[in-house]
């Protein structure tokens, strides 16, 4: 039976009555458009005016192919109307692309010629509104397009539906990625791997990737610079009756823009081999069938070994430590009395059992743990359950202590910035991107004495606010914030007020870094406590300095380079009096000590006597 929804669809498809708007499609090399997207509309007040009711009416009225085929040529027409330039894509699902395809493509081709749109700025973006069975057929149906150079895009690749079969098999000319993938790219290293390893694919693959959904000038900012070369999203523009050719000023001066994004840095990288398998020691066993006369002949003959574990059909049932073992059996009579006993009225059989796969660093729970006798026994090391091998808790602490430095090289576990790996790498991309930028390294004044007397909670609080003035001083769409560890910070401009921000964080940390000292303390305007030496000295309050090194493109060559000259001017900052110092990277004939009047303007504005090459 026909309900007024099917009616009211009979009708759209019939009497043409869609409508069209056109969202842009830029090209981010150029900065200009490449083409429309054509997005159908129902006619206005209609109850299908949305596209998700018109494709949900028309597949349960069985009516999505003739929608389809209507949409397209109806948006062929709109736009050849409209007069607009570059490529027209058109949604087609792989039905309506068979449907297209039936009579060689002459409709499709006559409409457009009719339009006055030439078939070759047509670009059939197939849309999986339904899974693609046969991709033989929709290979040989696509064909009749291609051969009349009407290009092909896959469409939400990455959504679930796509496939990196039909990409493999179909060879697109476009892909269109999810914007699943480009939402918020800029604080999401997980995504930037993947957009990373797509445009490497689509290199490989001879494709070109679109990106979708780009909403802010930081997810566009981030795309360039990974080397995206179209963009789509309402940022660049919205779907519009009739959309305008021209790119917003503020998109163009993005790609104008000689600064790189900041990407968000990338979490340590697990070492696959960083397991307990490296902690595991070949050790014997013996079984509860072993008494304790034959587990000390057992220790007798080997010597090195802290504990042994006791294993019953293969699997470890516990554990006796030797040192604990060796004073009992030392006791007067002991041997007479317990010595043919079993060995498991001994053993702990709450030892710590762990798998040889697991990762060293998901043990450090152990570590925090209330029961710390594995330090003391060591524990058993399995291998699918079974018995593989014992391990000491000596070990255990060292390597969760290696692998925690190693993730503080790419994370601070305190302030959670990013480390000595992640601003290297971000020195190296400012390098090679040949841009000017500022190295700025701000240290801390008297902060070891001050975390000396008032304890290392109130220190944490002191770096922690540290880390915060910061990066509030900081613009995250152009500054790179890093914590090389202790009281050391990194900050990478590329804002041109950089120097401005730079007193602005030192004069907002010194005002509120008072609050964590003692009454007492700020009347006397500085605080008692052990220098070096073990002598007590009056320090004055703790404060922030700052050196900074002005890089212009070619004044280093290695990242390490930078560093050194930004630590460098952190020393001579400690020792000026208002804790600013400027290094000038970018002029080889300038000697330290030369007058302000041969410095660059940049250093003359820093506010110092004198400014370093």
């Amino acid at each position: 039976m026909k309900t007024r929804t099917y009616d009211e669809l009979e009708r759209i498809v019939g009497e043409r009555r869609l409508e069209f708007v056109f969202q842009p499609i830029v090209d981010v090399v150029r900065s200009e458009i490449y083409g429309f997207e054509a997005l159908m509309r129902g006619p206005e007040h209609s109850p299908l005016r949305a596209p998700d009711a018109l494709l949900s009416a028309a597949r349960q009225a069985g009516l999505l192919v003739e929608l389809e085929r209507c949409a397209v040529l109806g948006a062929v027409r709109a736009f050849g109307a409209l007069g607009l330039s570059g490529k027209l894509f058109l949604n087609a699902s792989a039905p309506a692309v068979h449907g297209l395809a039936v009579d060689r493509g002459n409709v499709l081709f006559g409409t457009a010629v009719a339009a006055g749109v030439a078939p070759s700025r047509l670009m059939i973006e197939l849309t999986e509104h339904e899974r693609v069975e046969d991709t033989d057929a929709l290979q040989e149906a696509l064909t009749v397009f291609t051969t009349q150079d009407i290009g092909i895009a896959l469409d939400d690749f990455g959504d679930g539906r796509s496939s990196l079969r039909l990409w493999a098999q179909l060879q697109p000319d476009i892909v269109k990625l999810d914007k699943y993938f480009t939402r918020d790219v800029h604080r999401d290293n997980r995504k930037v791997i993947i957009l990373r390893t797509m445009l490497a694919l689509a290199e490989r693959f001879g494709s070109l990737l679109v990106a979708e959904g780009i909403e802010n000038p930081a997810e566009l900012a981030v795309l360039r610079d990974l080397g995206c070369r179209y963009a789509q999203g309402y940022l660049l523009g919205r779907p519009a009756a009739m959309p305008s050719e021209v790119i917003p000023q503020s998109v163009q001066e993005i790609f104008r823009s000689s600064k790189i994004a900041v990407l968000p840095s990338a979490p340590p990288r697990r070492d696959s081999e960083e397991t307990v398998r490296r902690l595991l020691v070949a050790a014997e066993a013996v079984s509860p069938a072993h008494s304790v006369d034959d587990v000390r002949q057992f220790f007798g003959l080997h010597e090195a070994l802290h504990a042994v574990a006791v294993v019953e059909d293969g699997y470890p049932v516990g554990l006796i430590n030797r040192r604990s073992f060796l004073e009992q059996f030392a006791q007067p009579y002991y041997r007479e009395l317990f010595g043919r006993r079993s060995c498991a009225t001994l053993m702990n059989p709450a030892a710590f059992r762990v798998d040889l796969s697991v990762q060293i660093e998901s043990l450090t729970a152990m570590l925090a743990g209330e029961d710390q006798r594995y330090l003391f026994d060591g524990f058993i090391v399995t291998d699918g359950g079974r018995y593989a091998g014992l391990a000491t808790g000596e070990s255990l602490v060292k390597a969760v202590t290696e692998c925690r430095i190693e993730a503080a090289r790419h994370a601070n576990p305190l302030t959670f910035l990013p480390g000595n790996i992640p601003i290297t790498e971000h020195i190296r991309r400012l390098l090679d991107a040949r841009v000017q930028f500022a190295a700025c390294y701000f240290d801390l004044n008297s902060f070891k004495p001050f975390n000396d007397l008032y304890g290392y909670w109130r220190g944490d609080e002191m770096i922690k606010l540290a880390a915060a003035v910061i990066q509030s001083g900081a613009d995250p769409s152009q500054d790179f914030v890093g914590h090389v560890g202790g009281d050391d910070f990194v900050v990478l401009f590329q804002s041109d007020d950089w120097m401005q921000r730079c007193r602005r964080i030192v004069g907002d940390f010194n005002l509120r870094a008072k609050a964590l000292f003692d009454a007492e303390d700020l009347q006397q305007n500085g605080f008692t406590s052990e220098d070096r030496q073990g002598f007590r000295v009056l320090f004055p309050l703790t404060t922030i300095v700052v050196g900074a090194v002005h890089v212009e493109p070619g004044a280093y060559e290695a990242p390490e380079a930078v560093a050194s000259a930004a630590a460098a001017a952190k020393k001579l900052a400690k020792k000026s009096a208002d804790g600013v110092h400027v290094r000038v990277a970018a002029v080889p004939w300038c000697l330290e000590g030369e007058p302000a009047s041969r410095l660059p303007a940049l250093a003359q504005s820093a506010g110092n006597n004198r400014a370093v090459c």
